[in-house]
């Protein structure tokens, strides 16, 4: 008989009767301690409910015996243990403690408070007060591959402690999920297994999303989004609509990466480190092709500029300006003209000095430009000209839009520009080699620059600027070209505008309509979606899958009514997640993307989790996007992470042979030895640790691993092995497991020992304290203001969540030395223990929630708050006395001599880590005269972490 999920025929049963018993008896009135009448009827319906449920459980198992091989329940459950009920209770279920916490009891916790704990936040995420103050935990969604890995169920634990955390604080808390659904993957699946990429990607989603559930992860389900959807992807395209209309969505050839055998387009990641198809094995060629760009570049210098306010963003500002780079030039929009005819090509040319801009001799192109290998009209023209490794003057003309002038193309001598720029403008008053080339090619040009006596640099023949400084006109230059939409926009010699294109089929796709007539025509907003149309098969060959789908692709332009042609490409998914927290906020919309007050009252998220590889692209997209809406009007805040929490890798040991480099299954080790070998050959193996992988044989399922230890254990371990932003190296070998583990037997241990010092015959009374004992219950005190000072600071701050569960662990330390009067009589023991619970909670749900069960049944118990409503997810965080707040001006710094204590002298606290300062302070002392006048002091050591100072005297 096996225990299963929790929302198998046992829980329901479970459920069932627990709310029977509950309509059928009462609890006394509120906010008063249990009578014995009260206390008589609680036990009464917690043997009557354990004996309901235990026959509901022999029913179902029995129904499963005859049912043999069904598995109910998701992919991963609470821990698989044997049901024993004659040796192992729970105190929620029967109303008796087990003393112990051993694998079945927590098997058993973790069954029996699963459910309830969904039930409770589903039930408040709905009832949450609009009073409340917001707070937005936000985790990266995952693409939805069919399995949950290692890595996901970290960043799922991160983002779910911290929302309980803030839960427990009093914040009305949105913790969304959702599937970054269309990709690559899919569509490669469908391909190699012959389904449709939509009912595979469908099945993987309820696949993860019960594995999700059943790791006790409490998210806002009723916000799930999942890109793939028309109702998503809909909202998708109108942004695509608005950036196309606002001039930032363009079209041109690029070159991309091609397969010759194939006859397809690679992403980057389809191409291996030898520059081959990962399906063919060809060498990949470079071909250009027409693709849509987004114009980022416009963005980049406020995109740099907004770093500076975001304090918060530890360690990503500095990957984030690396790829913007320094935004100290700009782009200018050039007519190309041949013999004085334009010639429908528009170039963009960059340089670092646009206050000279009216002194620009020529254009510079390089020999890869694709005006040479493209499509271009003016390509035969520029061919003639070309003489490979010198600078060839062409018959083509450039019209600088802003200066109304007219300069010669040029063709660079050179293979390559600085950055990944291949159109630059020559101005010979900013550059020397500017000079050279204009000269050398008999290309004349104005001075526009003038040094005055001062060393001031000023303008002339610059038109309406001249007679500005330098620095004046750079500014003004830029901003009118803005203004004229015509360039200026600051950015960086690194800087490319951002490829959306992808020839393939599972994707969003580009609202776009070629016409014969009107050229490109974006999908009027009240034509969206644009459905992606069934096709009849995926073969990952040839030109885009949507070109074979004629009745969607043939269509009448949305202008002029005329025959026209749908775009073919989709959109590359960081489409998809540059915009999906701002839907979680209003996720059933069907006028627009998302009301601008709902996404006002969210954002910006309040902490963002996910991983280091996201860290730089998807920050900058996501980042992009929140800029334009609001210039757009969409919302108010330009940006939409207030602080990022970027989490390490879990890796797992590999194995490679050292010859081949073959990685190699635990089975196939011979691990007798020093050092590992390969069996049978004896060959030496490279040991090493890397990123969990199917193909390195280093992966684990999160399956067994929780099946083996259990959801709570798996989760502090997650958090206690490594902080967040570090890699973790997963070895069970290691203090970290059984140190989890110890840890919570001994939180049990507590609870046991409160409830056994509470059953005896003496009632507990904090007044028959000695003064030793009270000092002990004091320092109880201190330690759990102390313990609750640094965890909610670890909480809020620096998300070393490591860190809070070490001095959690400190606080356990404190309390499992407490002696058996401290224990029986103090309130200060009670009060901590119970704040322990508390703090537990986030990070070890159920397990607090049986911890809180057993204390909030202590007999006699001399602390309010255990009669508190609720279970222990609903109770406040713990806050720290006042009277702690209250720091004294000195303290009792504790005299030892020969380790043997002597007394105590009162010093002020600011001299109080001194330690010649406190030396001389205790010889100057009565206590110090009368005990140290007349004596040999070999040494005074001052401790650093309690207030004593011991003297080391010649006897």
């Amino acid at each position: 008989t096996l225990w299963r999920r929790p929302l198998s025929a046992v829980s329901r049963a479970e459920a069932q009767t627990e709310d029977l018993l509950e309509n059928r008896v009462k609890p006394g009135p509120a906010g008063q301690p249990d009578s014995s009448r009260s206390r008589t009827s609680r036990n009464a319906r917690l043997i009557l409910s354990s004996c309901l449920m235990t026959m509901c459980r022999l029913a179902v198992c029995s129904l499963g015996l005859v049912r043999q091989g069904l598995r109910l329940g998701s992919p991963i459950a609470p821990a698989l243990c044997p049901l024993r009920t004659s040796v192992r209770t729970l105190l929620s279920e029967t109303g008796v403690w087990e003393r112990d916490y051993r694998a079945e009891t927590r098997c058993r916790v973790e069954q029996w408070w699963h459910p309830r704990i969904q039930r409770q936040w589903q039930k408040e995420m709905k009832e949450q007060s609009s009073q409340k103050k917001k707070f937005y935990v936000l985790s990266m969604f995952p693409y939805p591959s069919g399995r949950l890995h290692m890595g996901h169920v970290r960043v799922y634990t991160i983002s779910d402690t911290i929302a309980h955390f803030q839960r427990m604080r009093g914040h009305k808390v949105l913790n969304p999920m959702g599937w970054d659904a269309f990709g690559l993957p899919a569509e490669n699946a469908a391909i190699e297994r012959g389904l449709d990429p939509e009912d595979w990607t469908k099945s993987n989603i309820q696949s993860m999303r019960e594995q999700l559930e059943s790791l006790g992860l409490c998210f806002n389900w009723d916000r799930e989004v999942t890109t793939c959807l028309p109702d998503y992807y809909k909202w998708t395209q109108y942004l695509f609509v608005k950036l196309y209309e606002a001039g930032l969505a363009y079209q041109k050839e690029a070159l991309v990466n091609w397969d010759p055998v194939d006859q397809t387009v690679l992403a980057d990641e389809q191409v291996d480190e030898n520059g081959c198809s990962w399906r063919s094995g060809a060498p990949v060629e470079q071909k250009l092709l027409k693709q849509w760009f987004i114009k980022t570049t416009n963005y980049a210098k406020p995109l740099l500029d907004a770093l500076a306010d975001l304090p918060e963003w530890y360690g990503v500002k500095a990957m984030q300006a690396n790829w913007i780079g320094d935004c100290t030039g700009c782009y200018f929009n050039h007519v190309l003209k041949l013999e004085g005819k334009e010639t429908g090509e528009v170039l963009a040319a960059y340089t670092s000095s646009p206050e000279a801009i009216y002194g620009a001799a020529f254009i510079s192109i390089l020999p890869s430009h694709r005006l040479l290998h493209g499509s271009s009209p003016l390509r035969p023209v520029l061919h003639r000209a070309l003489k490979p490794g010198k600078n060839c003057l062409s018959e083509v003309t450039a019209l600088n839009v802003f200066t109304g002038r007219e300069i010669p193309v040029v063709i660079s001598a050179k293979t390559e520009f600085h950055g990944h720029l291949d159109t630059v403008i020559g101005i010979p008053d900013s550059s020397g080699e500017d000079v050279c080339v204009a000269r050398d090619l008999g290309v004349s040009w104005v001075s526009v620059l003038k040094s005055e006596e001062d060393g001031t640099c000023t303008l002339i023949n610059s038109a309406e600027f001249t007679g500005q400084t330098r620095e004046d006109a750079f500014t003004s230059i830029t901003q009118k070209a803005r203004e004229r939409n015509v360039g200026g926009h600051l950015t960086s010699s690194k800087l490319r505008d951002w490829l959306i294109s992808r020839q393939r089929y599972w994707g969003t796709p580009i609202p776009v309509v070629h016409c014969g007539s009107c050229g490109p025509v974006a999908v009027p907003v009240e034509d969206l979606p644009v459905m992606l149309p069934k096709v009849a098969f995926l073969t990952g060959k040839g030109a885009s899958p949507l070109q074979s789908a004629h009745d969607w692709v043939n269509c009448l332009c949305p202008r002029c009514k005329g025959p026209a042609q749908r775009e073919t490409d989709t959109m590359d998914t960081f489409v998809d997640s540059a915009w999906y927290y701002f839907r979680y906020t209003d996720p059933h919309n069907q006028l627009r993307p998302f009301e601008r007050s709902l996404a006002d009252h969210w954002m910006p998220v309040d902490v963002y989790i996910g991983g280091k590889e996201h860290a730089v692209m998807h920050l900058y997209y996501a980042r992009f996007l929140s800029h334009f809406c609001k210039d757009q009007g969409f919302i108010s805040h330009r940006e939409p992470f207030k602080k990022l929490l970027v989490q390490g890798l879990i890796k797992g040991q590999t194995f490679r042979v050292a010859e081949s480099g073959q990685y190699l299954k635990k089975e196939d080790i011979d691990f007798t030895g020093a050092e590992p070998v390969q069996k049978g050959s004896g060959k030496q193996l490279q040991v090493t640790w890397e990123k969990m992988s199917k193909s390195k044989h280093n992966g684990l399922d999160p399956q067994e691993v929780v099946q083996q230890y259990g959801i709570d254990t798996v989760r502090l371990y997650i958090l206690y092995a490594a902080p967040p932003e570090q890699d973790i190296l997963w070895d069970v070998k290691t203090d970290a497991i059984p140190g989890v583990l110890r840890w919570q037997s001994r939180l049990w241990g507590l609870v046991t020992k409160l409830r056994e010092a509470r059953q005896g015959g003496e009632p507990p009374n904090p007044s028959i304290l000695n003064k030793k004992e009270r000092s002990e219950a004091r320092r109880i005190w201190e330690n759990k203001n102390h313990a609750i000072t640094q965890v909610t600071t670890h909480f809020t701050e620096d998300f070393l969540l490591n860190a809070a569960i070490s001095r959690l662990m400190g606080l356990t330390n404190t309390l499992s030395q407490a002696s058996p009067r401290v224990v029986l009589h103090s309130v200060e023991f009670e009060q901590a223990l119970a704040s322990l619970c508390v703090m537990t909670a986030p990070m070890a749900p159920h397990l607090a929630s049986e911890l809180w069960a057993g204390l909030s049944q202590v007999k006699s118990p001399l602390c309010s708050s255990l009669f508190g409503n609720g279970d222990v997810m609903q109770q406040p965080w713990p806050t720290v006395d006042p009277e702690y707040l209250h720091t004294p001006d000195t303290l009792e710094v504790s005299v030892r001599i020969n380790n043997k204590v002597c007394g105590s002298v009162t010093v002020p606290r600011q001299v109080a880590q001194d330690a010649e300062k406190v030396r001389e302070l205790v010889l100057g002392s009565p206590l110090g005269v009368r005990l140290l006048t007349d004596r040999i002091i070999k040494k005074a050591i001052l401790s650093p972490r309690t207030a004593l100072i011991n003297f080391l005297v010649e006897e």
